[in-house]
This record gives structure tokens, sequence and C-alpha cells, in this order.
């Protein structure tokens, strides 16, 4: 099986209590959801790996992985409602997207909780569901390591991991982006709309590498 791509990343002073607050908030937060508590701990020890593979603040890739779902314990029907109250951008059906909107609700929500972390990681949080045709290596560390964190188990999880190091970021996101699609149609679950457009960008991006290569 390919490695699983985790880091136990030790942070000093103010980083390091920041980290044990988020975790013991987050403990809190998910008491009634087990295995989404493990998940974020999973995404978190995930993504601090790549962004120490891939040259990314592992700090940052760290509580944006505590965090990246802290909404999801939020009902779809509650979700909508924020989104909408929030002037949240929403393509297609608000209801078929409900499940994609934790992300973006807890990016307007999670401030308030935690003013000391900077803007790109509640960017960070916010499209990790959906992506972005213009996506930082942080949000690109954290889109993948929800995908490749240990508990993701099967095909689609090992052949990311497969390719950690052996590929850049941008590849890496590609590839993970990429696979994603061909997921939810082989499953035929609803695409979310922009989905066609931000896989055309980096598409579009990736040839227009290799034509000047």
């Amino acid at each position: 099986m390919a490695a699983e791509w985790t880091a136990e990343v030790a942070f000093d002073g103010e980083q390091g209590q920041e980290v044990e607050r988020i975790k013991e908030l987050l403990a809190v937060r998910m008491k009634d959801a087990r295995k989404r508590h493990i998940h974020s701990l999973g995404v978190a020890s995930c993504a601090a790996a790549l962004a120490q593979a891939y040259g990314v603040d592992p700090y940052l890739a760290t509580v944006a992985g505590l965090i990246h779902d802290w909404d999801k314990v939020i009902s779809d029907e509650e979700l909508v409602a924020r989104a909408l109250h929030y002037g949240i951008e929403i393509a297609g059906p608000p209801a078929l997207a409900a499940p994609l909107l934790h992300g973006m609700v807890a990016a307007y929500e999670l401030p308030e909780l935690f003013p000391e972390l900077p803007a790109e990681v509640f960017q960070a949080v916010a499209r990790h569901t959906v992506g972005s045709c213009d996506m930082t290596p942080l949000d690109m560390v954290v889109f993948i390591a929800d995908a490749i964190e240990p508990g993701r188990r099967g095909d689609y999880a090992d052949r990311l991991r497969s390719q950690v190091g052996e590929i850049s970021l941008e590849e890496l996101f590609f590839s993970c982006f990429s696979q994603g699609l061909v997921y939810v149609l082989q499953t035929g679950r609803y695409l979310y709309p922009t989905a066609t457009e931000i896989y055309n960008h980096y598409a579009l991006q990736r040839s227009e590498k290799k034509g000047h290569a």
C-alpha cells in the first residue's frame, strides 16, 4: 500500500498553543461525530506532511486541516439557510449543493472564533469542497489532504498518495480534482456546475505549460 503521508509537527510558542486550543475546541465540536473528528485530525496531519513536501507553511496547513469540516456537523437545511443568509454564491439548486456548502459557510463564521488566523486559512477551508480556478498552494494542500488522509481507503486514495513528491503540487491537485470528477460521474452523483470550468481551466493551463516546455 502507498505511504499515507502524514506528519506530526511540533509547533513552538504561540503556534503550538493555538494548535492545541483548536484541537480542544474541535473535540468539543465533534463530540457526537467521532468519525468526522478522526477524519479532521487525519487531514491536519496529512496537510502538514504535504506542506513540508511542497514548501508550504505546515502551521497554516495544520490549522486549516483541523477546521476544514467545522460546519460538517450542521444539517444540510441549516447550511443552505446560512449560505443564503451570508450571500454565498451557489451554482445550481441550493438543495443539491448542500453537501458542499460546509466549507464556504464555515469560512464566514470561523474568523470570529479564530481571529488570530490569517485569511488564507479560511480561504482554504472555503475551497476544499469545490475548488477554484485560482487555487493557492495552501488551498491545494488542504484539498488534496482531504482526499488522501489515512482514513481514505481504496485505489483512488492510494493512487494519489503514490504521486506525492513524484509530481508537482499543481499536477497532484489536477490529478486529485480529475479523479474526483471521475468518481462523481461513475457513481451518478450530482456534479457541481463549476466543476467543468475549473477542470478546463487547469487542463488548458497544463497544455500551455507542456507547449512551452
